[in-house]
């Protein structure tokens, strides 16, 4: 992705003013000197920044309509700012020095969408249908397959009752933020800085960075989840959610940003029970919702069963693995061998990948 923000600026504070935000969000800046040269730039900048005299100049000369197009201006915005916004296609109109904190912020975004190679990531929610799915312990395997196919991958407790997933991970005697620690002051996260602070182990080609909550019954604020999520995103890679069956806001908050949520549930008669009422609360609040159907049955009954049951998409029957309860006690990080477990989790997240072909092919 190009890191060039495409300036067309005639009013000289307002040029300085968006050379000094482009080198704060080390953004490198391409300053237009005219049309002709504004249009060479203008489809391929991640960003352009006018002011008034660039934007009706890139108006007059019929440039087409794009996407992150800021309109800066030194005073309030007229309405002939407006519309020429509206021609042009622009995000929003800016008054500086009113605004220069948003404007800001805009840049490092652009400035993390180029390090991420202009991949938006893919923001997964992982739900248990009853307790003791495995929802943990599957959210933990999926992220960790990510990371072990070369991919940013972070990990994100949203389950305070949960015990810790740094427990899972086997860094809870490691430094770094837990969700207590994590201030958000202004309801965004850079996603350098917030990978740097966190706990993080290497899994395959990659490391796996781990937001935990601590050993308290207190989780984080809708808020800070939607900044943390998001800052994910644009980092690229995939973004795990472990999130509790009790609908909490932080976890609403958390289904809402998600691409995909995928439900656990044991093959069992009263599992599926417990899981039509989280599926309900799913239906409600999560854009697209699969099954993972974990087994062995009790009574027979089959995965396909279970999906019917639920009104839902079978993506995954998960076989029993053998010692896998054991095995998590004696410390290995689920996914990181071979197995069911493994298997389910490559599943799930080539399936994560695969909800961002249609964006590519479009972009």
């Amino acid at each position: 992705m190009d890191r060039h923000c495409l300036i067309v600026a005639d009013d000289p504070d307002l040029l300085d003013a968006l050379l000094r935000l482009a080198a704060a969000a080390d953004i490198d800046a391409q300053r237009a000197v005219d049309a002709a040269d504004a249009r060479r730039a203008w489809a391929a900048a991640p960003v352009v920044l006018l002011d008034r005299a660039g934007a009706v100049r890139c108006r007059d000369a019929g440039f087409p309509r794009r996407e992150s197009v800021v309109i800066v201006v030194s005073g309030e915005p007229t309405g002939d700012d407006w519309r020429t916004a509206v021609t042009l296609g622009a995000d929003r109109v800016v008054q500086l020095p009113l605004g220069e904190a948003g404007l800001a912020a805009m840049l490092a975004d652009v400035r993390e969408r180029a390090a991420a190679g202009g991949r938006p990531g893919r923001v997964l929610a992982v739900v248990g249908g009853c307790g003791g799915a495995g929802a943990s312990v599957l959210a933990t395997a999926v992220a960790v397959a990510a990371a072990r196919g070369g991919a940013a991958a972070l990990l994100v407790d949203c389950d305070p009752l949960g015990g810790g997933l740094d427990l899972l991970v086997g860094v809870e005697q490691e430094e770094g933020l837990r969700w207590p620690e994590l201030a958000i002051g202004d309801g965004r996260v850079r996603a350098a800085p917030l990978r740097a602070a966190l706990p993080r182990v290497v899994a395959g080609r990659a490391e796996l960075s781990v937001l935990s909550c601590a050993r308290t019954p207190h989780g984080p604020e809708p808020a800070a989840v939607t900044a943390v999520l998001e800052a994910g995103r644009r980092a690229g890679g995939a973004v795990v959610c472990d999130l509790p069956r009790y609908p909490t806001d932080a976890a609403l908050a958390a289904l809402g940003a998600a691409d995909l949520t995928v439900l656990v549930v044991p093959a069992a008669l009263r599992a599926g029970s417990a899981a039509g009422r989280v599926a309900d609360v799913l239906a409600e609040h999560a854009r697209a919702v699969e099954l993972v159907v974990r087994g062995p049955s009790p009574g027979g009954i089959t995965p396909e069963q279970v999906a019917t049951s639920l009104g839902l998409p079978l993506l995954h029957a998960m076989r029993a693995e053998r010692d896998l309860a054991g095995a998590l006690d004696r410390g290995r990080t689920p996914g990181s061998g071979r197995g069911p477990l493994a298997t389910a989790a490559r599943t799930v997240h080539d399936r994560l990948v695969a909800l961002d072909r249609p964006r590519r092919a479009a972009s």
